[in-house]
């Protein structure tokens, strides 16, 4: 066990200085990002991309989705279950992001879920006054300054840019919890945020139908949909629209 712990503590920091490499290279605009800040030099693939995710979502997600019956609190108890499991990782690039008041409330937040709302099953520390508020290290490289770089859209993922995409990679060596939970118990936490995503596909079921099946062109919807909200949530970056004006079914669906 110490012998695994030891090399995840030593690949960590290896894989965040790759994913920070990567970014370097990121490709980035000389008009500032082009009709509407967007910024699509791979189009092309993306597209192909897109094809194969709303593929998926016809055949499996929407299904899955649409067949909870009765039971959305139980769905919404697996997704807090998932949720707060990832409440140490937040906490984690809180401190990177140095957001002292983030760091505490992430850490509150998962001892009042853990101990009072049976691992994490009830959200009650929204009702203390502690909504979520999730980050990720695609906000972490935004506070250092790192560009958005290029849109993409990632097989079963979805929506991303390059940035989200690196953050993507060295989250998934940030949370503490993986270093101290055994494997088979580690595989909990992915299989109830999967299933509360599909939740979430149930519950925006309208809107991402009409987005994935009922626009035009459901690629160039999906992407200026994600885009604003991604640069909302990342206070305002590249010209954010009032809160208002956008909602956005694919945060909760694809990010993590």
């Amino acid at each position: 066990m110490s012998s695994k712990l030891n090399q995840r503590f030593v690949l960590a920091p290896v894989v965040a200085m790759l994913a920070l490499f990567a970014l370097a290279a990121c490709s980035v605009p000389r008009d500032g990002g082009g009709q509407g800040g967007v910024h699509d030099p791979y189009e092309a693939q993306n597209r192909k991309v897109h094809a194969f995710n709303r593929g998926i979502d016809r055949a499996v997600i929407r299904p899955l989705a649409g067949s909870g019956g009765g039971a959305p609190e139980i769905r919404q108890s697996i997704g807090n279950f998932g949720a707060n499991l990832n409440e140490p990782r937040d906490a984690v690039n809180r401190l990177l992001q140095g957001d002292l008041v983030g760091v505490g409330r992430s850490t509150l937040r998962f001892v009042y879920n853990t101990t009072l709302g049976f691992g994490g099953l009830f959200d009650v520390a929204a009702d203390f006054g502690l909504p979520a508020d999730e980050t990720d290290f695609g906000e972490t490289l935004h506070v250092w300054g790192v560009p958005e770089g290029a849109y993409q859209e990632l097989p079963i993922l979805g929506p991303s840019t390059e940035r989200r995409t690196a953050g993507r990679v060295v989250d998934l060596f940030l949370n503490p919890l993986d270093y101290v939970i055994p494997k088979p118990e580690r595989y909990y936490g992915t299989a109830a945020r999967v299933a509360g995503r599909i939740g979430d596909r149930g519950r925006f079921g309208g809107t991402v139908d009409s987005v994935l099946y009922d626009s035009e062109d459901s690629y160039s919807q999906s992407r200026l949909i994600y885009l604003q909200n991604r640069r909302f949530d990342l206070a305002g970056e590249g010209g954010a629209i009032p809160e208002t004006d956008f909602t956005d079914p694919y945060e909760d669906l694809y990010a993590e």
